[in-house]
């Protein structure tokens, strides 16, 4: 099953219901090489989702020391396609290191998404 890292939104109850069909469990965990920045939402079906017209938003840096606090969630690959659809266009799906040595799935800003 895949990995999927949040830093955000999707760590919200009513958005995995509403995105998922149910509550995820999930562990605490730290994406490396990014940091934090915010993203103001035009999508009126994504603010009514979530709630809020900025998301947060993470942006490689490269730095080894940069860490983003978040959760990890086990998932299966029809939620991995139901979390694409979820994201706006400005977040792009990239596999990334977590300071636990795992790999998952995160949703970064596109515009500073690390090399394929």
């Amino acid at each position: 099953m895949p990995l999927l890292f949040s830093y955000g939104t999707l760590q919200q109850e009513n958005v995995q219901l509403s995105t998922f069909g149910r509550r995820l469990g999930g562990r605490p965990d730290d994406l490396v090489e990014f940091e934090m920045a915010m993203l103001r939402i035009e999508d009126p079906e994504v603010i009514a989702t979530s709630g809020k017209t900025h998301h947060p938003i993470v942006k490689f840096n490269g730095d080894a020391a940069s860490r983003v606090p978040g959760t990890v969630f086990e998932i299966s690959e029809a939620e991995l396609a139901s979390a694409d659809r979820y994201e706006v266009s400005a977040y792009k799906r990239v596999l990334a290191k977590l300071s636990s040595g795992r790999q998952a799935w995160v949703y970064v800003d596109a515009r500073f998404a690390p090399p394929d």
